[in-house]
């Protein structure tokens, strides 16, 4: 049996090594952070996390949803807070389905315990990997922090689950003549906030929810926690007006609240000292081909396809390639992991370009078109259409969030609709819906109907 060993204790490679503890191999983790289970997060992100029913499906497959999902907590819909204070609330799903709001530090942590339990798997924290060399097949780590000792190891089966930064995707850059990369950087970034407990440790805003505060060119969102404290995310343009670097002392901040977001402002009183302590750091959307070097060394999770958060699904994608994975170990078996390895990259290729996307357009929906009327007529057409047609029309977010249509055909059905509703014209349809259930699937579904 090959021994594998992954680069990145983060949220994939636990994961991963979940997946290859049961199925008999031994696992070695390198991780350059010192074990944030002793040492906490400092430094590291905690940007709250959404995860569904992919995230959950690839959890499940590792035998490690019900101990992640005990400190999960349920956002039914979008809570749109306007200028004026008013807010709506926009459910996610026609059925009551839900997404899980979830603690980054404390996934990792669970994942990483969960995938110690197995004595084949050993994490090596303090690690910082300084380079692969893909002709010897060597990893190169500094142990120990910045003054710590060299090391090398030989490694036979390599996985790179170490991020946007990955060290491995980096030698693939400079070694591979076929390897291309590439990152699309938005014109926004975004600063992490927070919202802390009311009185008897009280939730300030609505539990149940993610919410938004959207204003066109830039927004905010919070995402509960079970201490009773939103996460907050101010995305907004690295410059110009409303930018971060329109934004330079503290009246400024202060500004900027009271007109942008007059009902969160009361709610922050650390506001001043979370935007002076917390980096203001940039979004985009890496692209890379292939993802593997012979039969020996592929990337996985982030460090293949990083895209930004707006769909909520850079976690739940990535936990889907290591089910993905697995799935392809059990259809072909693992004597020939360069057949592995290819298989595997056609199968999420095409599905990672197609999140990379959604992820892209979903930042345009959720800061602007959540208030634009036609924006949220469409959606009532979708979710009558989705009602009476279930096997015919599905949302795209529900497509996307509530199932496990490869991320590819959802983005493809979503358009086919999409193409059809302007085709008729919205009228027309909302005239059909009101005259019933025939008048509609002789206007939408039958193929003799001249339009």
């Amino acid at each position: 049996m090959r021994h594998i060993t992954i680069l990145g204790a983060g949220l994939t490679g636990p994961l991963l090594a979940l997946y290859f503890a049961r199925r008999g191999y031994r696992v070695d983790v390198y991780e350059g952070r010192p074990d944030f289970r002793i040492h906490g997060f400092v430094g590291g992100r905690s940007i709250n996390l959404a995860l569904s029913d992919r995230g959950i499906r690839g959890l499940a497959e590792a035998r490690v949803d019900e101990v992640v999902m005990r400190d999960a907590i349920a956002m039914k819909g979008r809570m749109i807070h306007h200028v004026d204070g008013e807010t709506d609330l926009q459910p996610y799903s026609r059925s009551g389905r839900h997404i899980n709001s979830i603690s980054r530090g404390g996934l990792n942590i669970t994942l990483v315990n969960a995938a110690e339990e197995h004595e084949d798997v050993h994490f090596h924290f303090d690690h910082t990997c300084t380079g692969v060399d893909l002709e010897r097949r060597v990893v190169r780590f500094r142990r120990g922090g910045e003054k710590g000792e060299e090391v090398e190891r030989e490694v036979d089966l390599l996985f790179g689950a170490d991020g946007a930064n990955s060290a491995l995707r980096q030698a693939m850059e400079q070694e591979v003549d076929d390897f291309s990369a590439r990152t699309d950087w938005l014109s926004h970034g975004y600063k992490e906030l927070e919202i802390p407990p009311g009185p008897n440790g009280a939730f300030l805003l609505e539990k149940n929810a993610l919410h938004i505060w959207p204003r066109h060119d830039f927004m905010m969102i919070a995402l509960p926690n079970p201490d009773a404290t939103f996460t907050c995310t101010l995305f907004a343009a690295m410059e110009g007006e409303n930018g971060f670097d329109s934004i330079k002392d503290d009246a400024d901040v202060l500004s900027f609240f009271r007109s942008h977001f007059p009902d969160a402002l009361p709610l922050m009183p650390t506001l001043l000292q979370d935007w002076r302590d917390n980096p203001t750091s940039r979004l985009g959307t890496l692209y890379c081909e292939p993802w593997y070097v012979g039969d020996w060394a592929c990337l996985i999770g982030d460090a293949a396809h990083a895209i930004v958060p707006f769909y909520g699904q850079g976690m739940n994608a990535c936990f889907e390639d290591c089910r993905v994975l697995n799935e392809v170990l059990d259809d072909s078996g693992d004597a020939d992991w360069g057949d592995v390895f290819r298989e595997f990259y056609h199968r999420r290729k095409p599905n990672a370009d197609a999140i990379a996307e959604l992820a892209v357009m979903n930042f345009l929906e959720m800061r602007s078109k959540v208030v634009d009327e036609k924006f949220l007529r469409k959606k009532v057409i979708d979710a009558w259409l989705a009602n009476h047609f279930p096997d015919r029309w599905a949302p795209l977010y529900e497509m996307v969030t509530f199932s496990h249509l490869p991320y590819a055909d959802a983005l493809a059905q979503s358009r086919r609709q999409d193409a059809l509703l302007e085709e008729i014209g919205y009228d027309r349809v909302e005239e059909a819906m009101e005259m019933g259930e025939e008048k509609v699937k002789e206007l939408l579904f039958d193929p003799d109907t001249q339009r």
